[in-house]
């Protein structure tokens, strides 16, 4: 009952909450990376969200197209622009998925939204993910994140699809900011691709 009453109208309230709150923020970083990044300032991706849905997720771009000679692009650590570690470390980059909550595509709460790639690869339990919108941040997110292997990020992911709550989404919801205002230090600067299994 949850799941289809009460949570959209809290998605959408919150959501719309943070979007004017943040606003400032949101176009501060906006401007900066106009000047930073030579005016790429979103990243889009299509992601799979509930149902398998498609759809195109945007972030603040927080690194350069930088190439070799090849056309092959440099690692995440030498195309992260200025300020680009703290952008992530604040999750700034994120804001912009508040509009996605706006739209219906995204819950403030739910697993991560990943790259269509990964679809084929899923196995039928990791698939229980796509049962419920995919969220801002998640309870795998306040987990461990990146420094968790995939095979625990998908267990955490399930058991959020289980036990799904008005209770465990401010517990979420709580930890999230938490986290946020310690500034606790994430060394990965990119997740680490899905293989299978």
């Amino acid at each position: 009952m949850y799941k289809n009453t009460i949570k959209p109208v809290f998605d959408f309230l919150i959501s719309f909450l943070l979007l004017l709150l943040t606003a400032p923020l949101i176009l501060f970083t906006a401007l900066y990376l106009a000047i930073a990044n030579k005016g790429k300032i979103w990243f889009i991706q299509q992601r799979a969200g509930e149902s398998e849905r498609i759809f195109s997720m945007i972030k603040f771009k927080t690194m350069s197209d930088a190439s070799d000679s090849t056309g092959q692009l440099h690692p995440p650590e030498i195309r992260l622009i200025k300020a680009g570690k703290f952008i992530r470390r604040t999750s700034l980059d994120e804001l912009p998925q508040l509009i996605h909550v706006l739209k219906g595509d995204m819950s403030l709460i739910g697993p991560r939204p990943l790259p269509l790639e990964y679809l084929k690869l899923y196995d039928a339990g990791q698939r229980k993910r796509h049962v419920v919108k995919p969220g801002i941040t998640g309870w795998a997110q306040i987990n461990g994140r990146h420094s968790i292997s995939w095979k625990q990020k998908f267990e955490l992911d399930n058991y959020y699809v289980h036990h799904i709550s008005f209770g465990l989404d401010l517990l979420i919801l709580f930890k999230t900011i938490v986290l946020l205002l310690s500034f606790r230090k994430d060394n990965s600067l990119a997740e680490q691709k899905f293989t299978g299994n």
